[in-house]
């Protein structure tokens, strides 16, 4: 680069840097802007290839065992699908079967409120605990057009859903059976200089991605099972129901098990007193503990652990792009993305190493 004598140095190479780093803003803000346009396409595809990443292993078990792959990809999806409903189908029966015990309990705990209200610090007259309850009647009256209105769209949501989820059912399959020929064919889009890299760039990511999901799969399996057999002991209602809800949240790592947790903290307060939901807590706590201290150091491992601040950021970025569904999926990508790093910048010191000159 010629040197312009009447722009310093520090300014041309500022500009230089400035001019490259608003290109890919440029092309980032684009790149996010078209996955949301396309949303409905892109974010069934992004959980297939999350789910197609989980059951890898099963599939290839089966073919190393004679079975046909795609025979195998489709019993595989049918399997964690028909798992996942049966779960939804016992959560929702023992939501049936205790909902007025639990009910029975969130009047009590009103009732408590309300007569605590009545004494220090607060000392609320009956008159003023009718006007708020009015007030709360008021605004739930005023919101009925918004319902209405909310009701209207059902059918556009449940037709977008069910779209979406057999874009994710046939996409696993797929993703199962034809996974090679697809990222053949991605790899044969990129220029044949760069090819080798992205190729092995590919392999990198989809190995840390698989790593990633496992080892996710056991941490909240053994959150759901300690959370869950926590409020079992504690006589917390609505165990399995809890434990379900922990092990989905899980998915979203420091984050979601202890959010879902904390609803088995409120369940056990309406249920059963301040005292036991302070023990719930402290279960709750002392579970997320052994998450972050045993299960994810032992079980992600160094090539794919992601540094909690990245976590978080990438857990916030996610929400904001795709809300729930870009939370669970930012943080596959960040550990994938990290794996892709570590490996170009191992090749990189590999490749220096080489070029240096032996001093022997």
């Amino acid at each position: 680069m010629q040197q312009n004598q009447y722009v310093p140095t520090g300014v041309e190479v500022a500009a230089a840097w400035a001019w490259r780093l608003l290109t890919i803003a440029a092309l980032g803000a684009v790149g996010i802007w078209l996955l949301r346009y396309f949303s409905e396409v892109t974010v069934p595809l992004s959980v297939g290839l999350l789910g197609a990443a989980l059951a890898i292993g099963p599939v290839n078990w089966l073919h190393r065992h004679h079975v046909p792959r795609l025979l195998a990809s489709m019993v595989v999806v049918v399997f964690l699908f028909g798992a996942f409903f049966a779960v939804m189908f016992l959560i929702g029966q023992q939501l049936s079967t205790q909902f007025n015990d639990v009910r029975a309990n969130v009047v009590d705990a009103i009732t408590q409120v309300q007569d605590w209200s009545h004494g220090p610090p607060l000392n609320l007259s009956d008159q003023q605990l009718q006007e708020g309850v009015d007030r709360v009647k008021h605004a739930i009256a005023s919101s009925d057009s918004a319902i209405v209105s909310g009701a209207t769209q059902i059918g556009g949501q449940v037709t977008r859903f069910l779209a979406g989820f057999f874009i994710v059912l046939f996409s696993m399959i797929f993703f199962l059976y034809e996974g090679n020929r697809i990222f053949s064919w991605a790899v044969a889009l990129f220029p044949k200089l760069a090819r080798e890299k992205a190729y092995t760039s590919g392999i990198t990511a989809w190995n840390s991605l698989t790593s990633f999901m496992r080892a996710t799969v056991l941490v909240a399996l053994v959150d759901a099972v300690g959370i869950g057999f926590g409020a079992w002991l504690l006589g917390v209602p609505l165990e399995f129901a809890i434990a379900a809800l922990v092990f989905l949240g899980g998915f979203v790592p420091i984050v979601g098990a202890f959010v879902s947790g904390l609803v088995a903290v409120m369940v056990a307060l309406v249920s059963q007193g301040f005292w036991v939901a302070v023990l719930m807590l402290i279960v709750v706590i002392g579970v997320q503990q052994l998450e972050s201290h045993v299960l994810q150091p032992f079980l992600m491992g160094r090539f794919v652990a992601v540094h909690p601040l990245a976590i978080i950021v990438a857990i916030a970025a996610g929400i904001v792009v795709a809300g729930v569904v870009g939370a669970l999926i930012s943080v596959p990508l960040a550990a994938s993305l990290n794996g892709v790093v570590r490996h170009l910048a191992a090749e990189e010191s590999e490749l220096g190493d080489e070029s240096e000159p032996n001093p022997a």
